[in-house]
């Protein structure tokens, strides 16, 4: 169980390969400094697109054409230019990647609930970099492409520099990675751009204690902490950077964790009983998100989506069609590792291992399906970080996860 599985270098080319290779993974230091009109107008489709789908507003009211009119207004395709400068920024707090520059929530029609709602993405985490593309009407909200996603932000949670800048500081070699679910900054009374912060498993931050502030930082002194630097926004925008404390005693590591499948188990139960979050909402996080926060602890990178990871060529894929025998999936998981991932349609679950013979898996799940005793269809919630056995779950009455399963992955 603690046999490395991957060594450092062997991440760092592993991920190369997968960037070079899927075209769901950015390197964002790579992109252009200009866009075309054609190549900017086809990335904001790529994201922000008119529903299809009938969606209503939280108080049950129907989004109108008027609406959908509104949100494309936002989009600001009036100021898209013949050649169209792409700037480089730090993400400065966890803030929420949007379909549209809106904070306005949008649901689908005749939803039971409100877990899922449609204009939530993903997440940007402290100190992610970005590529700055577009910028909406009102200029509030910026269009950005990180590793792995494209989508809208607030302006005012990032921090725009220099290319330059904003790349030493994400490519620093000395750095202090967060390995537990959550953790904070230290608070102090002098500098709330990084008082109390909340850093997100795999946040990894530059290391740094100059001299002259060795011996006191906000009026503390530093020795029993781990000092770091973290990304701010000035007044106008532009990108600076704050120290900050984090308390030795916080679930941290410097520099990556060894990938090895107890480390794997230990981050994914770091997890346990955390509230489902679609696309990282309810300060939360989704299946996807679950699985790429463990797996980023070691400094792997996987797509966003789960049809993307479940899809990509990343790792050894065993696949099956619609045909494929259950057995043949059964028999998988039975010599399957910890970390191994089971794709469905719209799910990722994460093989933790056998109890009497029987394959458990760890995931971040919405909604709950098995059969009764009774043989009728139990349909329930658990709308967060659970283990549960993968042979029972149904989707239906007539049809298991299993069945719907079309990819076991293993990431090495």
């Amino acid at each position: 169980m603690d046999t490395t599985i991957l060594t450092p270098s062997e991440i760092t080319i592993f991920n190369q390969k997968n960037i070079a290779a899927d075209p769901t993974l950015y390197d964002v230091n790579a992109i252009p400094d200009t866009l075309s009109r054609d190549e900017l107008v086809t990335k904001i489709r790529s994201i922000s697109r008119v529903s299809k789908y009938e969606r209503i507003y939280e108080d049950g009211t129907p989004v109108t054409k008027a609406d959908w009119a509104r949100y494309e207004s936002m989009l600001n395709l009036a100021g898209i230019r013949k050649e169209n400068p792409v700037r480089f920024a730090l993400a400065i707090k966890r803030t929420a990647m949007r379909t549209y520059p809106t904070h306005d929530l949008l649901f689908s029609a005749g939803a039971q609930d409100r877990d899922i709602e449609r204009f939530q993405e993903s997440a940007l985490f402290p100190g992610d970099a970005v590529a700055v593309l577009h910028q909406s009407r009102d200029k509030k909200w910026a269009l950005v492409q990180s590793y792995n996603y494209i989508a809208w932000v607030p302006m005012t949670s990032i921090a725009i520099g220099k290319k330059k800048s904003v790349f030493a500081y994400k490519e620093a070699k000395d750095f202090l990675l967060v390995t537990g679910d959550k953790i904070r900054t230290v608070y102090n009374p002098v500098e709330p751009r990084v008082s109390e912060l909340q850093l997100d498993m795999g946040v990894k931050l530059p290391l740094s204690r100059p001299e002259n502030l060795a011996h006191n930082l906000y009026g503390q002194n530093p020795y029993l902490s781990h000092m770091v630097k973290l990304p701010v926004r000035n007044e106008d925008g532009s990108l600076g950077f704050k120290h900050a404390l984090i308390q030795r005693k916080e679930d941290v590591h410097v520099g990556y964790l060894p990938m090895t499948h107890a480390n794997i188990i230990r981050q994914s139960f770091k997890f346990l009983g955390e509230r489902y979050g679609w696309g990282h909402r309810f300060n939360g996080r989704d299946c996807t998100g679950f699985v790429s926060e463990i797996y980023k602890s070691f400094g792997i990178k996987l797509p966003r989506n789960s049809g993307d990871q479940g899809k990509s060529e990343i790792g050894i894929n065993t696949r099956y069609g619609e045909d494929s025998p259950l057995l043949d999936k059964i028999k998988r998981l039975k010599t399957g590792k910890p970390g191994d991932l089971i794709y469905i349609p719209g799910h990722v679950l994460m093989l933790i291992g056998q109890s009497d013979g029987e394959p458990f898996v760890i995931h971040d799940v919405h909604g709950l399906g098995y059969l009764n005793k009774d043989g009728s269809f139990y349909k329930g919630t658990l709308n967060g970080v659970s283990i549960t056995p993968v042979i029972p779950l149904r989707t239906n009455a007539k049809t298991t996860y299993l069945d719907r399963a079309y990819t076991i992955k293993t990431v090495k």
